[in-house]
């Protein structure tokens, strides 16, 4: 047996009876070579490393995080609410301290599913780092979460679900929103009224390379996570800026996954994208996994590793360090900014949003609203329309003041049904969800 410094709890869940299509990249090989080079490195004799069960998620916190239209039966399948499961899982393993770090290797991966959800788009129907998010608040009252985005794709899902709560920073590094889907995740996306600031995003240029990456955490992610002092902090481990993805265009390696796990030292890992399956998913899983449990991982590389063919340019280096520096102002005068939003919108804070699903080719049409409120982060308002659906979704926040509460209530109560084909409430303060018609 071989000891090491962190205890490190994992969850492997290749979900085999869920893919989009047999050769879709997006299917359980994703995880089975994984497993078999966890095998191989003969990891399941460490006795820092414990491997716990997958489990299905309970409904209700699907319920408390979507609106799943027209019904959680109805888009949510088997695996997910498994994936979903297993994020709490892991979560209630670090947290009972049965172990320091957790990785849960899960599929399907979720962070490009909206608060709103009408099915796939980005292979994402729910949100796993989000349902987690919701039980810690629940369960375990936790206050201030800093989510760490580094899948190559912009976590949009996950970006929207926490775009007014200042209590969730959410922090994304990736491929520049103009060369890749979903086409979000812009400077100027920098959270609502009441939250501003506790969205960052950082676009990088295709091609980026470990440097690159790692600069930014050094430069802008650390430094902010420092100022904000997160209880806990959660890495959407998305693997696809690595070399060899297939769908992306960036120069992230083994060894760049690694020590930017280790820097970044997250509690909870949670696998998303990543779909070279033979070429990078075994290296960069073993190599997070190796970072995580304090395991020597240098010699963890791809066969085909070089670093000069894979350096990025200096025009590349140049940008990120401008970057940084834009983001990092944002974050430091964001009360300043929350100040002028607030005066410009005195009593609403309005955003439209359409919304593609390139997995199933529709589009919804969104309208926010977002109460400008002295006492609480505020009630939310949204109007969605999708496949013939016309939806009232109303958020009542965790910190609701009284009157956001009531308000709420009644405009839920007050609504006719014959206007809309659902009427949903999420009462997060007090934990409840309501419908109509029932």
């Amino acid at each position: 047996m071989l000891k090491a410094k962190n205890s490190l709890g994992l969850i492997l869940f290749p979900a085999f009876d869920w893919r989009i299509s047999p050769t879709h990249p997006e299917r359980e090989e994703r995880l089975l070579y994984t497993i078999d080079q966890i095998e191989e490195e003969g990891l399941f004799d460490y006795e820092n490393i414990k491997i716990f069960n997958p489990e299905m998620v309970d409904s209700k916190y699907i319920e408390m995080t979507h609106f799943c239209i027209p019904t959680i039966s109805s888009i949510v399948t088997v695996s997910h609410k498994i994936a979903a499961g297993s994020a709490i899982t892991i979560a209630q393993k670090v947290l009972s301290k049965e172990v320091e770090k957790g990785f849960a290797l899960i599929r399907p991966p979720g962070h490009h599913a909206h608060r709103v959800t009408y099915g796939d788009r980005g292979f994402c129907i729910i949100n796993n780092e989000a349902i987690m998010v919701e039980y810690l608040k629940k369960e375990y009252k936790i206050e201030k979460i800093a989510i760490i985005d580094t899948d190559c794709h912009h976590g949009d899902g996950t970006q929207d679900i926490f775009w007014n709560d200042k209590d969730v920073l959410f922090i994304s590094l990736h491929q520049d929103g103009t060369t890749l889907y979903p086409g979000t995740g812009f400077t100027d996306e920098i959270g609502g009224p009441l939250a501003i600031g506790y969205t960052l995003n950082l676009p990088l240029p295709p091609y980026t390379s470990d440097e690159g990456f790692l600069y930014c955490l050094d430069n802008l992610i650390i430094p902010v996570l420092e100022e904000f002092k997160p209880d806990i902090i959660i890495n959407s481990a998305g693997q696809d800026n690595h070399y060899s993805d297939p769908l992306t265009n960036m120069s992230f390696s083994a060894q760049g996954y690694a020590k930017l796990t280790e820097k970044l030292s997250p509690n909870i890992s949670v696998l998303e994208g990543g779909y070279s399956i033979e070429s990078a998913l075994p290296y960069v899983n073993l190599g997070i996994i190796f970072a995580l449990a304090g395991i020597d991982y240098s010699n963890i590389k791809e066969p085909d590793y070089n670093p000069e063919r894979l350096k990025q340019s200096q025009k590349t280096t140049d940008y990120i360090k401008r970057l940084c520096e834009q983001v990092y102002n944002i974050w430091k005068s964001k009360e300043e900014r929350e100040y002028k939003v607030k005066m410009a919108n005195q009593d609403y804070y309005v955003r439209k949003k359409s919304i593609y699903y390139d997995t199933m080719g529709f589009r919804e049409n969104q309208l926010e609203k977002i109460k400008i409120c002295k006492k609480c982060s505020g009630l939310i308002l949204i109007d969605s329309f999708c496949l013939g659906y016309r939806v009232l979704a109303i958020v009542i926040p965790h910190d609701a003041c009284n009157a956001c509460q009531n308000e709420g209530h009644k405009l839920f109560e007050n609504t006719e049904v014959g206007d809309y084909s659902h009427i949903l409430l999420q009462d997060k303060k007090s934990f409840e969800f309501f419908r109509k018609p029932s």
